[in-house]
């Protein structure tokens, strides 16, 4: 019986042996070398993984600071919009107060068929807010799709001679709780995006000056 579990313990270490193996090994097929390398005596086993933090690709890739200007352009734009048309109900309100407190509505029907105008212009303010932030909202998630879409398809440019096998997102710690340093590439990752972006456009960069 002690034999079996003898010969039990040594095929898991062969198992794990062989594992490691797979991992470090560098084949001679220079398009299958993991390119890079980490520092000498370190023990741990150098898996083909990395991970990016998403926060900090956001705040520095230039094509996330266009979007991001892009928006925040119609947000104010849209803000605008909304601020003249609440100035116009107030407007209305205010001189409807004045006039019934100088009586000078002729008939009943007449400050009511004003109220009622004021009212619907207060609805159509409701609608104007609703229709713009539902916009924004497409807009938002349009954008979003987009820079995905992008540095999707730059990662695998910048991994055609990295070969790691899972490239990770992490946004403020949530996905990765604990990693070594040395799986962390998005300071690579940001360098080479740019790059290919180029820099960001003449408003962006006024705006962070």
């Amino acid at each position: 019986m002690k034999n079996n579990y003898v010969i039990s313990g040594v095929l898991a270490a062969a198992i794990i042996l062989l594992y490691i193996l797979h991992f470090t090994s560098k084949p001679n097929g220079a398009g299958s070398q993991v390119k890079y390398e980490f520092a000498a005596g370190d023990s741990s086993v150098a898996l083909p993984i990395a991970y990016i933090n998403v926060d900090s690709l956001l705040m520095n890739y230039n094509f996330a600071t266009d979007l991001n200007e892009a928006l925040m352009r119609k947000e104010e734009s849209s803000r605008a919009s909304l601020t003249q048309k609440e100035r116009q109900v107030q407007t209305a309100v205010q001189e409807f107060q004045r006039k019934i407190e100088n009586n000078a509505f002729l008939t009943q029907k007449r400050a009511e068929e004003e109220q009622q105008r004021i009212e619907k212009m207060g609805e159509e303010y409701q609608r104007m807010a609703q229709q713009l932030g539902n916009e924004l909202g497409i807009e938002q998630q349009k954008l979003n799709i987009q820079l995905s879409d992008t540095v999707r398809q730059a990662l695998k440019d910048f991994n055609a001679n990295k070969n790691f096998e899972v490239i990770l997102s992490n946004t403020a710690s949530d996905n990765i709780l604990l990693a070594h340093p040395k799986y962390d590439v998005t300071d690579d990752v940001i360098a080479f995006l740019n790059k290919r972006y180029g820099p960001a456009t003449a408003a962006s960069a006024t705006e962070k000056k």
